[in-house]
Parts: C-alpha cells; structure tokens; sequence
C-alpha cells in the first residue's frame, strides 16, 4: 500500500474511533463477563524460571526518585538475575492486588487503560546462570514474576543479534494482545494498545535508570523482523490461541555508553527461527474474539516496513 494511502487509512480509523462533542464513539454496548480475556499470557511446555522477589532494601537498591532523571546519579549494577528481577519489577511486575466481594485482581507498575494489560514484555538475555547455560528468548510471566524460555539462542548468535550495541546489552521486545482492549472498547482498542505501549516503554526507561542503565527503541527494526524476533509469526505455537501484535523491540545495557545502532541484522533473527522453541501460548477467552475489521486495517496500515 503506497505511504499516502496507509495515512488515509490510520486518519479514517480516528475520525472513525474519536469522541466527539455530542457523542461516544461506537463500542460494544455491554460488557460479556463470561468471555473476559485472561490477563496473564503463559506458554504451556516452556522451562519458567522464577525471579527472587526482592525487598526495598535489597541489592540492588534503587536511588531516590528525583536522581532517576540525572545521568549518571544511579550506580550501575552488573547484570545479574537480580538487577534484571529489579528491572521487571519496576517495569512489567505485578504492583498491588485489589478486591471488592468476591472479585479479586491485580494492577501493575505499567499502568494500562482499563487495567486491561494488552502489552506482553519479552527478553533475549545471556550471560545470566541461572536462566540457563546459553542465551535465550524469554516471554516474562507477571503473575509468577518468572521468565519462560521460549527459544534457545547460541552465544555466537546472541553476539550477531546485540552487534553494534553497548556492551553487556540485551533486547527488550512488547507486543500486544488487541483483543484484551477490544473486549471492552471495541474498535478504540488499537488506540488503548498504542497508549500501553507507550506507559511500557517509559517504565523500562524508568526502570533501567534505578540500575544505572540504559534504555533506547530500535526504530528501524521491522514490524515483521520483530515478529520473527519474538516467534510472533509461528502460527502452530499460537494455534487456538489470540495473537499478538509486534510492537518494538527496545536495547538495555549497563551504564550509559552511547548507542551505536537503531535496528537488528535480519538475518540474524531468521537464524534464531531456526533455533530451538519451546511452548504454545494459553488461550485468553472461553469464545472466539469478536472480529473488529477497523483494528484489523489500521494495524496493517501502520505495519512499519
């Protein structure tokens, strides 16, 4: 689709999805509580490691608020299982448990439109023991505070992937489970997917300063190449399952040497597809989705090349 034609059709589903003075935009109507979708993604058949649960005062322990906005006001931590837990936590983690009668959940350090949660987190680490002997993709499991090896990533692939990167530096990728938001707005929930995944990347950022570390989005990575990146594209592991939509992929290393790259080597990521996968994703609602055609248009509309 030529560039001046997916702008009419992202300009076409605001004016289609806005507020307007005298009125709502569309939506559902009702609220089908038996058909909510589960908050919480997992991948049935993948090893979780769970991360160590750490108090205020443990190391890491995070400087007070006001420095996270000074470089260099943090000491960096080394990368280790519990400086990336104490990332999570700040970024991804599960905050707070709620309750009224007999209802009970959870809210989250990324706050979310809704406190419906679209936004999934994954990470492809090394050098880390206790994740594993090799490097690999993790899916990060919020109830569970645990990540869920999703592929294995050999140490000379890891190194072709984070290329051009600071040293010590891992990928953080987000995508989205539209059909979390459109449960219950409708054809607004693309528009609540772009605002979560905007709160997500700004607590990474926050999250990685309390380290003394570094966060910055690849821009020029392809909507498709994170897909692959993420095993977003493997249609057996999401077989029955509510797909998710590649969002970004984000670099975090220690300290604050300058970034050297934007994007990832595309033929790197295909070399990862031909790894080794584990685990197929949960189903989310008891029915089929309701099928929103403007959410399907307008994410093909802003798919970046």
């Amino acid at each position: 689709m030529p560039d001046a034609s997916r702008l009419e059709a992202v300009m076409r589903y605001h004016e289609r999805t806005k507020h307007h003075f005298n009125r709502f935009a569309p939506g559902p109507g009702q609220l089908d509580w038996a058909n909510q979708p589960d908050p919480f993604r997992r991948y049935a058949g993948a090893a979780l490691v769970r991360l160590p649960v750490l108090g205020p005062d443990e190391e890491p322990v995070s400087p007070a608020y006001e420095s996270l906005y000074v470089r260099g006001a943090a000491p960096c931590a080394p990368l280790t299982i519990r400086a990336l837990s104490r990332l999570l936590e700040y970024a991804l983690a599960l905050s707070a448990w709620k309750q009224a009668g007999g209802t009970r959940w959870a809210l989250r350090a990324n706050p979310s439109s809704g406190n419906l949660h679209p936004t999934e987190g994954y990470l492809l680490v090394g050098g880390i023991a206790e994740l594993g002997p090799s490097p690999g993709l993790f899916h990060y499991a919020p109830l569970e505070h645990g990540l869920e090896r999703r592929a294995d990533c050999p140490d000379a692939l890891f190194a072709r992937l984070t290329r051009g990167l600071a040293a010590g530096a891992f990928l953080v990728g987000l995508s989205s489970v539209h059909w979390r938001e459109a449960w219950k707005y409708g054809e607004r929930a693309f528009r609540y997917c772009q605002h979560d995944v905007g709160h997500a990347i700004g607590t990474v950022r926050i999250a990685a300063s309390a380290l003394g570390w570094s966060a910055l989005v690849l821009d020029d990575t392809a909507d498709e190449t994170i897909e692959a990146l993420l095993g977003l594209d493997r249609g057996a592991d999401f077989d029955g399952a509510e797909r998710e939509s590649a969002e970004l992929v984000m670099a975090v290393w220690p300290g604050e040497a300058a970034a050297k790259a934007s994007s990832l080597d595309g033929e790197a990521v295909q070399e990862l597809q031909r790894q080794r996968w584990y685990g197929k994703a949960n189903r989310l609602s008891r029915d089929d989705p309701v099928p929103y055609g403007a959410i399907d248009r307008v994410a093909a509309a802003s798919r970046k090349p």
